[in-house]
């Protein structure tokens, strides 16, 4: 248990390594963009008095270095300032938004991994069938195919022509759960078409490769019966690659939402990124991708401590 707990703290180290450089590069790659901040928001018509009244008020008067200390001390507290554009907070713009991002991952990730898993085992069984093969065109168009072309397709025919789902993601506070569930259907279809696909193959690779095994065709030899030998040999040693790539899909589906809610018009982070973007909101810019940053490190961190946890081999290294 020493050993593991080692181990976590020595990932953890490292992705607050990680996270911290990712948040210097975040903050001075703002700072290399084009252009006046105090320009941008007061517009052409201001005066140089206001500019330079307004570069005070947000700091832009001081030092580069300086500045983002103060930005990452006051982000270790989720304090990220101001916004350019509403003057609000900007923890308080994006908590609801990030809250309701989560929810539509959750919501994907509740119906992909099971699926992604069945199919994927499902396949390995079926190895070079016409069902396998039949899968592995499916899944490659869906990998193939940008999220905003998949997301207008379903608007096309399940709002649309059939008129089963709303086109457009709008939320309310006094909706029902069901209501929820019906208005987010599509979105959340849309990431699960592309999270299900690669989660498929990579399961059903981690099998096909466990098969070959030398233990495995001694269970066969034995005359266990096929699904017996993936269900009790294979999968159990087959678990940390597949948490693996779960994690890694899992931080897809948080990170990776900006065009699916940008097609849907769902009142996630992604879409308060793009709209952040488009109006030069910087503090509202890098607090997004800052949030962005430490979900993906720490959706990895569990892929990691996930897979040793399921692999003796990682457990007790020699």
């Amino acid at each position: 248990m020493g050993d593991i707990l080692k181990l976590v703290g020595q990932r953890l180290g490292l992705g607050l390594v990680i996270l911290l450089v990712i948040s210097i590069i975040i903050f001075f790659m703002v700072e290399l963009l084009p252009g006046d901040i105090a320009q941008a928001v007061l517009g052409q018509g201001a005066t140089e008095e206001n500019l330079t009244a307004l570069r005070k008020e947000m700091g832009l008067d001081k030092p580069a270095p300086v500045r983002y200390l103060q930005w990452l001390s006051g982000a270790v507290f989720l304090d990220f300032g101001n916004s350019i554009v509403t003057g609000e907070q900007v923890s308080s713009v994006i908590g609801q938004r990030f809250m309701n991002t989560l929810f539509l991952a959750a919501y994907a990730a509740v119906i992909s991994v099971p699926v992604a898993i069945s199919l994927g085992i499902l396949v390995a069984l079926l190895r070079n069938s016409i069902f396998d093969r039949v899968a592995n065109v499916l899944t490659l168009t869906s990998i193939s195919s940008p999220e905003f072309f998949l997301g207008y397709i379903l608007i096309l025919y399940f709002a649309v022509k059939w008129n089963m789902f709303p086109a457009i993601a709008s939320l309310s506070k006094d909706m029902s759960f069901g209501e929820l569930l019906n208005r987010t259907f599509l979105p959340a279809l849309t990431l699960v078409l592309v999270v299900v696909a690669h989660m498929m193959r990579m399961t059903r690779a981690a099998i096909i490769n466990l098969l070959a095994s030398p233990y495995i065709e001694m269970a066969r030899l034995k005359g266990v019966p096929p699904l017996k030998v993936i269900v009790r040999h294979a999968l159990p040693n087959a678990w940390a690659p597949i948490i693996n790539v779960v994690a890694l899909n899992l931080a897809y589906l948080i990170t990776g939402v900006v065009l699916v809610e940008v097609v849907f018009v769902y009142p996630g982070i992604g879409q308060v990124l793009v709209d952040a973007v488009s109006k030069r909101d910087f503090p509202v810019v890098q607090a997004c991708c800052l949030i962005f940053a430490a979900t993906f490190i720490l959706l990895n961190l569990a892929a990691d401590v996930g897979a040793i946890l399921t692999n003796p081999r990682l457990r007790h290294p020699k």
